[in-house]
């Protein structure tokens, strides 16, 4: 009786988890086609021709399956893994995750990672409810733990959306640019969101466009001796406009067809990450 309870609450809950998920995805991605249709029309016009049918499809049940996923193992993500074996003298890649996730969301990543040969792969749980300059911090500790345990001077940074604002905060305006050799930043949103202006977090609300901390951010020096690689992709639905996904400086990788989300999962993104993870740390970029 306990057991079909208890499985009955379960089913419940994640039928309504995934319920909830996919009016989220198709509210952001309604949002995102109201804005960019009031200044192209044609794309009102055209709105339910069937190949734009279909590029919707094609959109919103990747984003749900992998948004649903992302939250379904956050517990797994609270697990402290302290007895993780890394090699000395290999420059470690640390991976820094988005708003209202943890660490978890990087499984598959991760796998993909060290099937082409990185061992020292570590990520870092960063709190939603705390403020930037605390991650900041906590970003800025593990560095050093690691230069310290491993024999390295320094490190690699892959961000995926605010996991990339902290990690330039942090080589930007906190003096980390000395630690860090490449940046690789995924859907981060550069000059923000107009969707921030939705978010209850005060991290969030840091996304707002025209914020002070971005203002500060992209008013500071461009790093020039680190390595970035800015990757995103033109169908985001949580960086609104798409333009705010772009910076001036590193090297850009315009990717297509897929959301937000999906740029820890899919394989384009993946794949972009790996060739900037081994592109040779003096090429042109």
């Amino acid at each position: 009786m306990i057991t079909s309870l208890l499985l009955s609450l379960f089913i419940i809950t994640n039928l309504g988890l995934l319920i909830f998920d996919l009016l989220v995805v198709m509210l952001s991605y309604s949002i995102c086609w109201y804005e960019y249709s009031n200044s192209n029309p044609d794309l009102a016009r055209k709105r339910f021709s069937i190949k734009n049918l279909k590029l919707t499809i094609a959109l919103i049940f990747p984003e749900v399956f992998f948004d649903f996923i992302t939250i379904l193992i956050i517990p797994f993500g609270l697990i402290n893994r302290n007895n993780q074996t890394l090699q000395r003298n290999e420059t470690p890649v640390l991976l820094l995750h988005g708003l209202f996730v943890n660490q978890s969301c990087w499984f598959w990543f991760k796998r993909q990672l060290r099937q082409q040969g990185f061992n020292n792969i570590v990520t870092l749980n960063l709190s939603s409810w705390h403020s930037e300059e605390v991650l900041t911090e906590l970003l800025a500790k593990k560095i050093d733990e690691l230069r310290h345990q491993l024999g390295v001077n320094k490190v690699n940074l892959v961000g995926h959306s605010m996991g990339g604002m902290i990690a330039r905060n942090y080589i930007q305006l906190r003096g980390g640019d000395d630690k860090v050799e490449r940046l690789i930043c995924l859907g981060s949103p550069h000059h923000g969101s107009k969707l921030a202006t939705l978010t209850i977090d005060s991290l969030g609300k840091l996304l707002i466009p025209n914020s002070d901390f971005l203002k500060r951010l992209n008013g500071a020096p461009i790093p020039e001796a680190i390595q970035l690689t800015n990757i995103y992709t033109r169908k985001d639905n949580m960086v609104l406009p798409n333009s705010n996904n772009h910076l001036s400086w590193g090297k850009a990788v315009e990717l297509d067809g897929m959301g937000h989300t999906s740029l820890i999962y899919r394989k384009a993104p993946v794949n972009a990450t790996i060739t900037a993870l081994k592109e040779p740390i003096d090429a042109p970029v």
